[in-house]
């Protein structure tokens, strides 16, 4: 594979003529580059005229890598020759080089010019392009190309030091001003009768055995160019081999892409979400540039009003900087009642809303950079999760949390600087459970996680905010205008009728299974668990009547056998002949769950073997059926005109491995988490269970 490196434009603020006479002084030795031996002219001429002098140089560099590699290929130096054509009519120094060594295994070209900037012909541009193609070399194909990389990436740094060094130089010895060429008085037949200087194409040409120069992507047009100085101003600091990456797929969308070409900034998070990996940056790009089009992403900013719905409930919103500059968005989660939201303006709405706050972020971003001074590319966000509970484990609403992390992950890549997550309640690594392999390893790397109150004091938000923008509602001393959400009522759900144009009712249909419990027949689900310190959770809502639901233990399948492995439902599976205390016991305490209700509970399991999910009617105090129905309630129930009670349920298995790899993952946070995660975890003897009834 041909390894291409195209550098940005570097400017001198010095004419032509000085760079020049600084960029002679390299030859025939540099010391300030150790790795330049020395060199000798092989050709040289000029023009009648004197505007065009050409070199011919051969160059020797001395090679740096292991011993082992060097003893094989039995060289301890290397040569290139180098073919400078310097116009000082044109103001342009055109410059060759390509190896000799090696010349059958390894083809290394290289194209450098200095010209005159074309905006103030006082300064000069200095720009490069080289290509690497090793063919074969006894097997260390990879390790050279590692090294020869490294190397000349370095010896590119190093090359604009030298020059500046022998500015300075020149300065300081008198020499600050260099006369520009001015042809000589030439008689009318001498003009006649001397051939015109040559272009550079037809002194290539003359070069025996010359190679190709780059290929014609790594071109650039004028209009093409980054200046080395504005991708120190507005993108950071990037290596050679990154900057090269950037130019290259910034060129190739202005040649292929149709439309509208995507900032630098925005070029550079995808290069950098997948690390500098030309080819798999440009997919991911391409596949995002698809989307946006599709979408019409980028008329978001000014086509897209939030209801006022949203505007009310979503407790999200903006909040000055961070202490790097990063603009801050404050998310009050806990606060934010996810389920009504998307009963109420449906998930694409919200990911609609989710959209617009990147887009924002992104312009931001922007804002900041030209208002600090230097390259801001992220932001921050700040999770209050004070309030979070099993509610928000609403299954839809997570599968909906899913895929806008997807959709972020693929369109915003590296956009979140970093995410300050405070007061995490105990709930909250069943959420992480579900949710952490689904974020990016990159991304989850930024997350910094605070429970109870460990987000105060030294080591807390003030190592990441100025105290004076530290919110109210956190102990500081700021007003925070964020929205504080709230419970949506249920009068503001949209109909049926009003959904119909998307599936969001099917998706949701599909998630959940529906039940019928009838008086003393009971609707039970079996979960075979293999191994303590797994999760059940479970989410179900209550259509028609008042239902009692509990949770037991038991050691044995009831019979009939379990028809797959796991879980099975359906009816009453409980044998008549048990006793509870006996042959079951109850984990969970019974809850009386009423018509209209919305349930959503979690619990850790402490033994393996069989847990039983049950709801059965609701009967009055007085009369309260137990948990095993007897002969005369099962006929009662079989002789009823309509099953009572209705209900929509889902439960789900995070896995023991799942969960505690979860809290591994959490406890690695930088976070001061550990006090939750105690809490938490079952190895202190303790099965926790999180109910949560919403009406």
């Amino acid at each position: 594979m041909v390894q291409k490196y195209q550098s940005p434009v570097r400017i001198y603020k010095y004419p032509f003529e000085l760079v020049m006479a600084a960029y002679e002084k390299r030859f025939p030795t540099c010391p300030q580059i150790p790795v330049f031996l020395g060199s000798e002219v092989l050709r040289e001429s000029r023009s009648p005229d004197g505007a065009v002098h050409v070199v011919e140089r051969s160059c020797r560099l001395r090679v740096e890598a292991p011993r082992l590699l060097r003893k094989i290929a039995g060289v301890e130096h290397v040569v290139f020759v180098q073919r400078n054509v310097l116009n000082w009519r044109e103001r342009t120094l055109l410059i060759e080089a390509h190896n000799e060594t090696f010349a059958s295994r390894v083809v290394v070209n290289e194209n450098c010019s200095y010209t005159v900037h074309p905006e103030n012909e006082e300064w000069t541009c200095f720009e490069q392009s080289a290509s690497l193609d090793i063919r074969s070399f006894f097997g260390f194909e990879s390790a050279l190309e590692k090294i020869a990389m490294k190397q000349y990436t370095a010896n590119v740094k190093r090359g604009k030091e030298v020059i500046e060094h022998y500015l300075n130089e020149l300065i300081s010895q008198g020499t600050s001003h260099i006369p520009r060429w001015t042809p000589a008085p030439v008689r009318e037949e001498d003009a006649r009768s001397q051939a015109g200087p040559r272009d550079a194409g037809s002194l290539q040409a003359d070069r025996p055995g010359s190679t190709p120069g780059p290929a014609p992507e790594t071109v650039l047009n004028e209009g093409d160019k980054l200046d080395a100085d504005y991708i120190q101003r507005y993108l950071g600091h990037l290596t050679p081999v990154q900057e090269s990456c950037l130019i290259r797929l910034r060129h190739w969308l202005q040649e292929t892409h149709k439309g509208k070409i995507p900032k630098d900034e925005h070029i550079l998070r995808f290069l950098r979400a997948r690390d500098f990996h030309l080819d798999k940056a440009r997919e991911m790009l391409c596949q995002s540039l698809s989307w946006r089009k599709q979408h019409q992403v980028d008329l978001l900013l000014q086509t897209w009003q939030p209801p006022a719905l949203l505007e009310e409930f979503y407790a999200g919103g903006w909040h000055y900087q961070d202490i790097d500059g990063r603009p801050l968005y404050i998310l009050r989660l806990g606060h934010m009642d996810t389920k009504g939201l998307m009963k109420a303006v449906g998930e694409e709405t919200l990911l609609k809303h989710v959209l617009s706050v990147n887009e924002e972020g992104q312009k931001r971003c922007e804002g900041n950079t030209k208002q600090f001074g230097r390259p801001i590319s992220s932001w921050t966000c700040l999770v209050d999760l004070e309030g979070l509970n099993m509610r928000h484990l609403w299954r839809p609403g997570v599968k909906a949390l899913l895929r806008m992390i997807e959709v972020v992950e693929d369109n915003y890549p590296e956009t979140l600087g970093r995410l300050l997550i405070v007061r995490a309640p105990r709930v909250f690594p069943v959420l992480w459970t579900l949710i952490s392999p689904f974020i990016n390893e990159n991304t989850r790397q930024k997350f910094l996680i605070y429970s109870g109150s460990n987000y105060q004091g030294p080591g807390g938000l003030v190592d990441y905010l100025d105290k004076e923008v530290i919110p109210d509602f956190l102990g500081g001393e700021c007003v925070c205008n964020v929205p504080e959400g709230g419970l949506v009522p249920k009068s503001l759900y949209l109909m049926e009728e009003e959904q119909e144009h998307t599936d969001q009712l099917r998706q949701w249909r599909e998630t959940y299974q529906s039940a019928s419990v009838l008086r003393g027949a009971p609707h039970e689900v079996a979960v075979e668990i293999l191994e303590g310190e797994s999760v059940i959770t479970w989410d179900f809502d209550i259509l028609r009547g008042d239902v009692v639901f509990s949770l037991y233990h038991s050691k044995q399948m009831p019979q009939p056998g379990c028809q797959e492995p796991g879980a099975r439902a359906g009816g009453q599976l409980m044998d008549k002949g048990w006793v509870l205390g006996v042959d079951y016991s109850r984990v969970e305490a019974p809850l009386v769950c009423r018509e209209g209700e919305s349930i959503q509970g979690s619990h850790v399991t402490r033994w393996p073997g069989i847990y039983l999910l049950q709801w059965q009617m609701h009967s009055p105090p007085g009369n309260a059926a137990c948990s095993l129905p007897g002969v005369e309630d099962v006929l009662t129930a079989l002789h009823s005109p309509g099953p009572k009670c209705k209900l929509l349920y889902y439960y789900e298995v995070l896995a023991s491995e799942d969960f505690r790899g979860s809290m591994s993952s959490l406890e690695s946070c930088t976070s001061g988490f550990s006090q939750l995660s105690a809490t938490t975890s079952s190895s202190s003897g303790q099965s926790h269970s999180s109910p949560l009834v919403s009406r």
